[in-house]
């Protein structure tokens, strides 16, 4: 029997969420009052707990805490796969050493990868903000993922506390919950190494929800708080943090104007002090981990490995920069075919027109899926709301800035959450007016999205296997386990309960897809038990197994053999447990 593939079964959970979206519509305006006087029950008892404000903020994050957990025997802390996870998993290898880079590796030219440089320094070349999260994970919990887990708790609690600063609590408490199903549980947000995006959604929402705060109160423990969520974004998606940031800063300089509440010159200057030296404090150790890592206070992380390897630009109006000198095919393919692609692509009208329809729908279906789509049909009335209206203005600004970039990925978009569920709660509060079924739709909206859970939990059994990441997890909220990655963290795990230290050399085939990378370390390689490393030219090869002299020697070809570990050079291992290991295959 044939198994369905990641596309196929992506668009089957997005068939099975329409089919029941339209179900919910169908028995809303046939039967509006249906089970109305249950749905009554239940939303007292959830007033009840939502208008305990702190109690309800941590309601939320514990439960998206206990939830994931309770999950683990079925879903355990996922396995790096994409490139991504494991430029991540460096910068979180190497702070948990108590470092903020490593030097390059010896014997560099074998153990270049995507998304990670060797030149200055060996180091992930993304911000250290999900790396700093990841090592903290690691050293209280042993494991980098806890970190991830953790904060996507304080994601979906966060989120609900910024909420109740713009909607009504009810409705704070609905967007708490729905951030645990449609972000939390599933998502490759919390269900792989990438992005950062939990703790990007942080960071903005208590930017968003310490601002009107101080606009009503004048408390300045809320610009602290402004401070720290700007913080996170600094060190997490800096580029989409400067988009929420700057409308925020104008709407502090109009509150400091003329807004009420507002205190008196000296007083603004000393409680000031605080937040601004924290945001300095902040930069000037980015500064100093930049100098450490990549030579220059001024020097961007991405800079540097973009710089060495990448044709296409980040933003669409930039050239194609020169075709550097590649040393691996692999590495060659990915930056000037795979990512090259998309760019050449948006240089046409058409084209352009395309990738922005594709930007959108990859919002749109993460976002919203088809569940939560019918309450943006009211956007007209969302738009001319006064509750809304500093997201309204923003909305262009925001737009802007995402639209001049090449690249768009569900993550990107992260800092933009919190105003989008301010948005998509607002909406929905219009269409829960809507009569007569209105109410109806909007409760049972809500169960749709518990069904989708349930029916992700209990996915297998019905042959609907998840989208799998990196392929697709922006064609729906749930995201399964990678076939990427699988095979690689088999034999390293076989590897790891052999005796000895083992030097692995990666033959890629000409087809290979460059995104399916296995050559990936952590920080200290050549303490390692196990080093990855790309297969050369027979010179190269020979100056690199004399460097690792000590080590017993294996060859993986990932495209041949289904990934079985050979001896390399087969003629030259002749030890019995090695040839036990290369016959059994697996």
């Amino acid at each position: 029997m044939t198994q369905p593939t990641a596309h196929d079964s992506s668009m089957s959970l997005m068939l099975i969420e329409a089919g029941l979206t339209t179900i919910a519509l169908a028995l809303a305006v046939c039967w509006p009052r249906l089970a109305s006087s249950q749905f009554r029950r239940m939303e007292r008892a959830f007033l009840n707990l939502a208008r305990r404000k702190n109690l309800a903020v941590a309601s939320v994050g514990a439960t998206m805490l206990l939830l994931r957990l309770a999950l683990l025997p079925l879903f355990p802390a996922p396995l790096p796969s994409s490139t991504d996870d494991f430029s991540f998993l460096l910068a979180a290898d190497t702070f948990a050493h108590g470092r903020l880079a490593n030097p390059t590796p010896v014997m560099w030219t074998h153990l270049e990868s995507l998304q990670i440089t060797m030149q200055p320094t060996y180091m992930s070349m993304y911000f250290p903000g999900p790396g700093l999260v990841m090592a903290a994970g690691k050293a209280l919990f042993g494991h980098p993922w806890a970190g991830i887990l953790l904060t996507g708790a304080f994601m979906c609690a966060s989120l609900c506390w910024m909420l109740q600063a713009w909607l009504p609590p009810g409705w704070a408490l609905v967007g708490g919950f729905l951030a645990i199903l449609r972000l939390g549980l599933f998502s490759y947000w919390l269900n792989t190494y990438t992005g950062g995006a939990t703790l990007s959604v942080t960071g903005a929402a208590v930017v968003l929800g310490a601002m009107p705060r101080l606009f009503k109160t004048g408390q300045f423990r809320y610009g602290m708080l402004m401070a720290v969520g700007m913080a996170l974004l600094a060190t997490s998606r800096p580029y989409e943090g400067v988009l929420v940031c700057v409308p925020v800063c104008i709407a502090i300089c109009h509150w400091i104007i003329r807004g009420e509440n507002r205190p008196s010159l000296g007083v603004l200057m000393r409680r000031a002090i605080p937040p601004v030296a924290l945001l300095v404090a902040v930069m000037a150790w980015m500064g100093y981990y930049d100098t450490r890592a990549f030579g220059k206070p001024t020097t961007l992380p991405y800079t540097v490995a973009r710089a060495t390897y990448a044709v296409v630009p980040y933003y669409i109006w930039q050239p194609l920069r020169p075709t550097p000198t590649y040393r691996h095919d692999e590495i060659r393919r990915f930056y000037t075919e795979t990512e090259a692609e998309g760019f050449h692509e948006m240089r046409t009208t058409a084209g352009f027109a395309r990738r922005m329809l594709v930007k959108f729908n990859t919002a749109v279906l993460f976002f919203c899926g088809f569940a939560l789509l019918p309450p943006a049909f009211l956007i007209g009335r969302v738009l001319a709301d006064r509750r809304v209206r500093f997201f309204v203005y923003c909305a262009p600004f925001w737009i802007a800035g995402m639209t001049i970039g090449v690249f768009l990925i569900p993550h990107y978009l992260a800092p933009f959450t919190p105003a989008l569920y301010v948005m998509g709660l607002q909406a929905m509060r219009h269409l829960r007016q809507w009569k007569p079924a209105g109410m109806t739709f909007v409760r049972l909206t809500v169960g749709v999205c518990l069904a989708m859970a349930g029916l992700r939990l209990y996915a297998e059994p019905f042959h609907l296997t998840p989208p799998q990441w990196p392929l697709g997890p922006w064609l729906c909220t749930w995201v399964g386990p990678s076939h990427y990655g699988q095979e690689r963290a088999r034999i390293a795990d076989a590897l790891e309960h052999m005796p000895g230290q083992h030097l692995v050399l990666v033959r890629y085939s000409a087809t290979h897809e460059p995104g399916d990378e296995w050559v990936y370390n952590l920080s200290d390689i050549d303490g390692a038990k196990t080093i990855w490393a790309r297969d050369m030219d027979p010179v190269q090869n020979k100056e690199l197994l004399r460097y690792y002299k000590d080590r017993d020697v294996w060859l993986v070809q990932p495209d041949a053999s289904q990934g079985k570990l050979l001896p390399y050079p087969a003629s030259e291992q002749t030890d019995g447990r090695l040839r036990a290991m290369a016959s059994g295959g697996r």
